[in-house]
């Protein structure tokens, strides 16, 4: 349980204010922060390896069918390599790790990320300097980023420096300087972001959300960890924290574009054989399960123009079959900003209804998934006059996607889907991270073929009863942040969970 100091935060429930990640850039190195309520599927979406002009002949199963295979094979030690192989002239390897916020404790809160910034400090083998030369002298990208379950180091380069660059990688996640030098410069670092995270309304919205949705648990930790905690870590901290977490069978090595899956594994024996798959006295990290509190959490702040509502039911975890279902309704419910053309002719109701009576700057809809559980809803940034309206008009849609949704709403859903899935799956990083993601949370690459058979098999009555299972008497979770006191009670948003039933 948070302490409170601002008397203009209001809690319905045990509560942590949760701070994300921001990115930044030095020379060729930088680092990519973590962001909730992405698109389909993830923070970010899978990847598609540049579709060529002439392509557009083909049809759309002959488009999928082309698609390369993944390969993947596993190390004695346990850990798991697996690739893409395109022929592009660049190519993206990384190495995805079973490790984040969720499986910290209040104690060590913040230590995932906090090494993820010391990633940039320098190896044992390469000072700061040296590394950052390195990596600009081959013309290569190190980046990083940490969620609430994994965590990621990759380099994109040109796929001859494909071994460069899996050294380079094995040396930073294996051999992390940790001098009480890089220590106190990166924790000056993350202490200054953390004093600039508050200006991302939507970031700090959506785990304002986490924090009441999850309260009391490991997934309504930050993914920063509290102020105290970062100006309290030592180099034992962090070296305990390596030592649970960075073993070999928690670990992938994805890779995508003009490599070779034999020699990808061929590197990854030579440079990663050496990792450890044992634990000290038999302490396997796993994670705790995570209650979903249907509960509201309100930071009010008069001086700000716009108002951040974050609302959403609890949703599957990686592995349910709903996923599918659920990417259709918010395709179907769709997302929206002002600055969109269209008006009173976009096809979706909750947008067209926002851009005939100004309910909204914009709105968009998430599903957010974890290994057992899941957030499921719509995020909007609206006046503080409209905020009662847009409840009523997200909540009016979602009954209705559970009520009346129909063949037409199903039907265009699905194209849109497909086209979407395809359109965003450009360039190796994204198909690199897509391989590594997916390898954690399914132990195998599913297919975008596969995809397209699962949206394909859906039927309306199947989308109306998904939505009413999730939906339906439901009590949801609320975050709100801004001007914020027109937010209706939140029994009357709790009450429009229920509507009678034909």
């Amino acid at each position: 349980m948070c302490a409170w100091n601002d008397s203009s935060v209001h809690l319905s429930a045990h509560a942590c204010v949760c701070l994300t990640v921001t990115w930044k850039m030095a020379a060729s190195v930088y680092r990519a922060g973590s962001a909730a309520g992405k698109t389909f599927f993830s923070a970010r979406s899978p990847a598609l390896l540049c579709l060529k002009r002439n392509h557009s002949a083909l049809s759309y199963a002959q488009t999928l069918s082309n698609i390369p295979d993944t390969q993947v094979s596993t190390l004695d030690n346990g850990l798991r390599v697996a690739s893409e192989e395109s022929g592009q002239p660049t190519c993206t390897v990384g190495v995805w790790i079973a490790a984040g916020s969720r499986y910290e404790n209040e104690k060590n809160n913040g230590a995932g990320y906090f090494l993820e910034h010391l990633a940039f400090k320098g190896t044992k083998k390469r000072p700061q300097t040296a590394l950052e030369q390195e990596v600009e002298s081959m013309g290569a990208h190190l980046s990083t980023y940490t969620t609430r379950e994994q965590t990621a180091i990759y380099i994109k380069a040109l796929s001859k420096d494909l071994p460069k660059a899996v050294e380079i990688l094995a040396d930073v996640v294996q051999n992390k300087g940790l001098e009480d030098s890089q220590i106190e410069k990166t924790r000056e670092m993350v202490l200054r972001e953390m004093q600039e995270l508050d200006s991302n309304l939507q970031e700090v919205s959506f785990d304002y959300l986490h924090a009441t949705a999850f309260q009391g648990t490991a997934l309504g930790q930050t993914i920063v960890g509290p102020t105290e905690n970062i100006k309290k870590f030592t180099r034992a901290d962090l070296l305990e924290y390596i030592n649970l977490h960075y073993k070999a069978p928690r670990m992938v090595l994805s890779a995508a574009g003009g490599i070779n899956h034999k020699e990808l594994c061929d590197l990854a024996q030579r440079h990663f054989g050496g990792l450890s798959s044992e634990y000290e006295n038999d302490i396997v990290p796993v994670l705790a399960p995570c209650r979903f509190t249907g509960s509201a959490l309100s930071a009010r702040n008069d001086d700000l123009p716009l108002a951040h509502i974050a609302i959403a039911v609890e949703g599957p975890g990686w592995n349910s079959t709903d996923n599918v279902v659920l990417a259709l309704a918010n395709t179907i419910i769709s997302n929206y900003d002002a600055t969109y053309g269209g008006g009173k002719n976009l096809s979706s109701n909750v947008a067209r209804t926002a851009a005939e009576y100004n309910l909204c700057q914009s709105f968009q809809t998430f599903n957010i998934r974890y290994s057992d559980t899941g957030l499921f809803g719509v995020h909007f940034v609206t006046d503080k006059h409209k905020i009662e309206d847009m409840f009523h008009v997200a909540q009016g849609e979602w009954m209705r996607l559970c009520t009346s949704a129909s063949d037409s709403d199903l039907a265009q859903a699905k194209k849109a889907l497909k086209t979407a899935l395809v359109a965003q799956l450009d360039g190796t990083t994204l198909v690199c991270e897509d391989i590594g993601r997916q390898i954690l949370a399914y132990g195998q690459r599913i297919s975008l073929e596969e995809w397209n058979s699962r949206i394909d098999a859906v039927n309306t009555k199947t989308l109306r009863d998904v939505c009413s299972k999730y939906l339906y008497d439901r009590c949801p979770a609320v975050a709100s942040v801004g001007p914020i006191e027109q937010v209706p009670d939140y029994n009357r948003i709790r009450s429009a969970m229920y509507w009678l039933r034909f």
